[in-house]
């Protein structure tokens, strides 16, 4: 049995450890220290700061909790069980196994109380400036005189040496101390130990200065274990309203274990004698696992039975506030359930060839600056090329110290920053965030979109200036490779419009899918718009991934060119070329590879039937992937190389993108010849 001497404090404080350790041990696998030595930060900030109801993770409300260090989540499960949320014994004891609502790392789709899917470092330091930023924002929204507390929230993170190594915090913190995050509080585990030994032989900035900087109120706390210091310092923190705070506090890695302040304790089970050692120093029977003091659960379920007290406190102010704003309570409620307003897509604009050539990033700003206007909860912005992706530019409507009601983000030039910020104001909820940049540039974000797939979160990513169309920014800017890059993660809708039309749909289709992001490919260059009079209609075919733009002659198709993007329009003036030569020719426009892999068979068949194998794709992108539809008797027109610095008309004739170089390749697929390549025209 555990000292009967040790406070209660102290006793839940080791139970949270020994928890932990059980979970690792059993699993052979994790990250034991962090929790050792971040029990008592953790206990300090779960039991006297932290508004919570267990019985509903989901309350507006509440404060958000984010593991940034997402390899301790051993000590998140242990919360989560200790405080009251449905997490039972029993899956602690199945950590890290098959099926388990405890994986590896945080993930919260799966684990009921987890705000945020963690892991990959720097990550959850991003996220929780978006949730900031949300609070701020939907307080600024929705908060009136008399009725303060409809958003008035704090978000807290424990952060560790990681984190503060990685750009994307550097980027993160930037931004949270330009906008004066007041409500954000950071807990440090300042342990001095990564995962392949100390962080003196890698890090020996003072990261407190660093954060001085930045615009941080920084504190320390010289005793990590001392519950009194920490609840003083966040208690100091909360006092500060313009400034987010970051409290260092010193930790011992493994406290409590014979490897305690190496970095053998960091990444690994302590072992069954360490263990065993582990809890003989803290008084516990070593014989013991996953035991939990009958007075810790009566002590730890305290503050999830005063945080639903509080929450039934806030139903009951938001009936009054109901009464009151009625119009703002209906959208709060309205935005918080991930629904829309209705008609929200009447006004989306629809064209005809006599508009003229539009860009698809114009088509795209025209199409957003409609949904601002019938969705006020908006929030997004771009990473300093809003007059490039044609979004919302003026300063003057920018969210800012002061006007925390504007809805457009000034994300400066922060790429890494931008896609987990977005990735934590979606998880946030209450908001539709959406964040633009180059294409090229999305190799920046690709960790932050990855984890916003892997957690079946919402966000709109807007990436234009597509192709080689780019021009004379050359091969650095001309993304290649990026388009089939995005293609290949799992649980994401990549949409590549080729007309203003298909442009607008590809916006209702993200405004309209709950559980996937969603990439929006563009380009720079005007592009002539369907008539959709004579052509296929944008409206069905686009949500369905592709469809039968143009129809061959006589219907019975000898050939089909698929296109995406840009390159949609060229196949259409090659369909001209070819049929004037006698050969029938269908254009498909395939828009998204996800959406037509998700319609039946039949519809796969009918855009693309089987009998017609003699095809050609078009994309001046990577060829990887084209093959499963162009089949073993077609072949693509694409970029197996990167390009050059010249004006966008000049390349796409230098590498191929061409009628007359489309007919040539056709002809060559028709008579079952392969075509002989020219050294800077790539045909696979």
């Amino acid at each position: 049995m555990p000292n009967p001497a040790s406070s209660i404090e102290q006793l839940s404080v080791d139970t949270i450890r020994l928890l932990s350790v059980d979970m690792v041990q059993k699993a052979n696998s994790g990250h034991p220290g962090l929790p050792m030595g971040a029990a008592p930060m953790a206990y300090v900030l779960w039991s006297k700061f932290l508004r919570f109801n267990p019985q509903d993770p989901k309350w507006p409300n509440r404060d958000r909790f984010v593991l940034s260090a997402g390899h301790g989540s051993a000590l998140l499960y242990s919360l989560l069980h200790l405080y009251g949320y449905d997490l039972t014994l029993d899956e602690l004891k199945q950590f890290r196994q098959p099926g388990s609502r405890t994986p590896g790392h945080p993930e919260s789709n799966v684990t009921p109380g987890i705000e945020v899917t963690t892991g990959p470092l720097g990550q959850g330091f991003a996220n929780g400036v978006g949730m900031a930023m949300s609070e701020a924002h939907l307080a600024a929204l929705y908060n009136k005189p008399g009725y303060e507390g409809v958003q008035d929230h704090y978000t807290y993170a424990i952060v560790s040496d990681g984190d503060l190594m990685e750009g994307v915090a550097s980027e993160a913190a930037s931004l949270a101390g330009h906008l004066q995050l007041g409500k954000l509080i950071y807990l440090y585990d300042d342990n001095n130990i990564s995962l392949d030994g100390p962080t003196s032989y890698a890090y020996t900035e003072d990261a407190m200065k660093r954060f001085d900087a930045y615009g941080w109120h920084t504190q320390h706390v010289h005793d990590g274990n001392s519950l009194d210091e920490i609840e003083a310092a966040i208690k100091a923190a909360q006092e500060v309203k313009d400034k987010p705070s970051i409290i260092a506090v010193k930790t011992i890695i493994g406290f409590g274990s014979p490897l305690a302040g190496t970095n053998k304790a960091h990444g690994s089970p302590l072992g069954p004698d360490n263990v065993r050692k582990a809890k003989e120093f803290f008084g516990w029977n070593p014989d013991e696992t996953f035991y939990v003091p009958a007075e810790v659960y009566d002590h730890l379920r305290g503050p999830g039975q005063q945080g639903a007290a509080l929450q039934r406190e806030w139903d009951e102010k938001f009936q009054q506030y109901e009464q009151q704003f009625k119009a703002e309570a209906e959208q709060f409620y309205l935005s918080f359930n991930g629904e829309l307003p209705a008609g929200w897509d009447a006004s989306l604009p629809v064209y005809t060839p006599a508009d003229g050539k539009l860009a698809t990033r114009q088509a795209s700003g025209k199409a957003l600056e409609a949904i601002k206007k019938a969705v006020p909860f908006m929030f997004g912005g771009s990473a300093d090329l809003a007059s490039s992706n044609e979004m919302d530019k003026s300063g003057d409507d920018s969210f800012q110290p002061g006007h925390y009601e504007r809805s457009n983000i000034w994300f400066g030039v922060r790429e890494h920053a931008m896609g987990g910020i977005m990735n934590g104001i979606a998880h946030h909820a209450g908001l539709r965030t959406y964040g633009g940049t180059f294409l090229t540039f999305s190799d920046y974000m690709r960790g932050a979109i990855r984890l916003t797939a892997l957690a079946e979160s919402a966000s709109t990513f807007v990436f234009t200036h597509d192709s080689i169309g780019l021009g004379e920014d050359g091969p650095t800017h001309q993304p290649i490779e990026q388009v089939t890059s995005l293609r290949t993660v799992p649980n994401i809708v990549v949409l590549r419009p080729g007309d203003a039309n298909e442009t607008t749909e590809a916006w209702r289709i993200a405004m309209t899918t709950p559980k996937s992001p969603v990439c929006l490919i563009l380009s720079r260059q005007a592009l002539p718009i369907f008539d959709q009079s004579t052509m296929g209609s944008a409206r069905e075919g686009v949500a369905k991934g592709a469809y039968v733009l143009s129809e061959a002659d006589g219907g019975q198709p000898q050939l089909i060119l698929i296109a995406t993007g840009s390159e949609v329009s060229l196949a259409l003036e090659s369909q001209k070329a070819l049929q004037a030569e006698g050969v029938a020719t269908r254009v498909v426009s395939m828009p998204s590879w996800e959406l037509f892999e998700k319609q039946d068979k039949a519809y796969r068949e009918q855009v693309l039937p089987p009998s017609v194998r003699k095809r050609v794709s078009i994309e001046a992108g990577s060829p990887i992937g084209w093959a499963k539809y162009v089949t073993d008797e077609g072949t693509t027109i694409s970029m197996n190389r990167f390009g050059e610095s010249a004006p966008a008309d000049y390349l796409f004739k230098e590498f191929g993108f061409t009628v007359d170089n489309v007919v040539k390749v056709a002809h060559g697929v028709l008579s079952g010849q392969p075509v002989e390549e020219d050294k800077k025209q790539v045909v696979s």
